[in-house]
């Protein structure tokens, strides 16, 4: 995370993910507001319209007031879309003819955080040398101030998200009429939607964390707390679970079994089907450098062409549309199906996995059997600050050329700092569980000491 009581400098107010931070105290309502100025001017067009929706966050009404503010103080009509998914807000830029959309939502996160993310026209969230330009404009104090008849305004735009609906609903032919479907709306943005579209799809459905309070979002609950979920689904009948994160524009599976399915796993299922279908054109699919390397090797015996980037859904979408790309994601369940959205999708997602299980006629578990998944040992070290310089310091290289070594090329390192927290993350995976644990310790002993 970045220090943002600080005036912000270049480059280091946007993540990787957009600007977060613990509202009222990093993320402040001052600095929401300048935000959402600068970044209304840096994007405004022909409509001088900007959509803004959020998740379910406490601190949302306070941060939600300030963007909007900032965006009509740039002379721009704000677009309130209420609560509602990211890639909600994606579609809707588009849809709307909006000149862009931005999304209030930590995603993951835990609620004390928030944050603030923008979509160009095209619903694309924007790339690095763009945020930077919005960051110039946050400095410059010589931005138009509209007056009279000029200043933006709000306008209410809730009644949008029926198009949102409509639009997935349509993303998969037929019904899914028959299968019983378990969900954890993590307490966010998709406890509404997500109910009603496997509902008007016909699947039977189990709700839990559809409650949402402001503070119990993604709380013991969602894509990165998915025990409860396995218990249930492995305990009553119901044939596939599904958690979402907070902003649900990610998702992983839970099989029947209560195993749990990420999202190197579901792109393995949909990407193999799309291909025996002859509907995977071209003939390839995009992950990032933290996919298990049993996704490599089962694309690979099936003869499609795997093309790896950093680490960040951005990367993936670029790369998918310079290439015209169809599929691409990350193990953390984030996925895009670029012909359904500019983004990734949770809800989506799971329709294009719950396709195959009703065409396949086969349950989750022995789908996912397409892939094996190399044992992965995944550590994160707490780091306030020169987060790079440690990775590249001698002592954690040195440690990771021996843990290469160990590997014989039958396994892999990665370490690298974290854009949106104040952590370096370490992943080694192995033959065995054993050696992949041992690496990674041997590697975060290093960083430690380092600190």
């Amino acid at each position: 995370m970045y220090d943002l009581k600080e005036k912000p400098q270049l480059s280091k107010l946007f993540g990787t993910d957009g600007v977060r931070g613990i509202a009222n105290s990093e993320l402040t309502p001052e600095l929401t507001f300048n935000l959402g100025r600068a970044g209304a001017t840096f994007l405004k067009g022909r409509s001088k319209r900007i959509v803004v929706g959020r998740d379910t966050r406490l601190s949302g009404d306070l941060l939600e007031s300030s963007l909007m503010s900032g965006i009509c103080s740039s002379g721009c009509v704000s677009v309130n879309l209420g609560i509602l998914p990211t890639p909600a807000v994606a579609f809707l830029t588009r849809q709307l003819g909006a000149d862009g959309g931005v999304v209030i939502s930590a995603s993951h996160n835990p609620a004390e955080y928030n944050g603030i993310k923008f979509f160009d026209r095209n619903g694309i969230k924007l790339k690095e040398e763009e945020e930077e330009k919005v960051e110039e404009l946050m400095d410059d104090n010589i931005l138009d101030r509209p007056t009279g008849k000029e200043i933006g305004t709000i306008i209410d735009g809730s009644s949008s998200i029926e198009r949102y609906v409509n639009h997935v609903v349509d993303t998969i032919y037929g019904d899914l009429k028959g299968i019983k479907v378990a969900i954890d709306c993590a307490n966010g943005a998709a406890y509404k939607v997500a109910p009603e579209i496997l509902s008007e799809l016909g699947a039977e459905v189990m709700t839990f964390s559809a409650e949402p309070n402001g503070v119990n979002i993604n709380d013991g609950c969602g894509s990165t707390n998915v025990g409860y979920l396995a218990n249930i689904v492995k305990t009553h009948d119901v044939d596939v679970g599904f958690a979402f994160d907070g902003d649900a524009d990610r998702v992983i599976a839970i099989d029947e079994r209560g195993a749990f399915v990420d999202g190197d796993f579901i792109m393995a299922i949909c990407v193999a089907h799309l291909k025996e279908l002859d509907l995977l054109s071209p003939n390839a699919m995009v992950t990032t450098v933290m996919t298990n390397i049993g996704l490599d090797r089962c694309m690979e015996s099936k003869g499609i062409e795997i093309i790896k980037t950093p680490v960040g859904d951005r990367f993936v979408l670029q790369e998918m549309i310079e290439d015209k790309i169809q599929v691409g994601g990350e193990q953390s369940g984030h996925v895009i199906f670029l012909n359904h959205n500019t983004t990734g999708d949770g809800i989506i997602t799971a329709l294009q996995l719950l396709s195959v299980i009703r065409d396949k006629e086969q349950p989750l578990s022995e789908l996912a059997k397409v892939m094996t998944r190399y044992p992965q040992s995944l550590k994160n070290v707490m780091v306030e600050k020169e987060k790079k310089a440690l990775v590249e310091s001698k002592s954690v290289k040195n440690a990771i050329i021996e843990s290469e070594k160990a590997l014989g090329g039958d396994g892999r390192v990665l370490v690298r700092p974290s854009g949106t927290e104040p952590l370096i993350r370490v992943m080694v995976e192995a033959k065995s569980e054993e050696l992949a644990q041992s690496l990674a310790n041997d590697i975060v002993s290093a960083i430690e000491k380092n600190i």
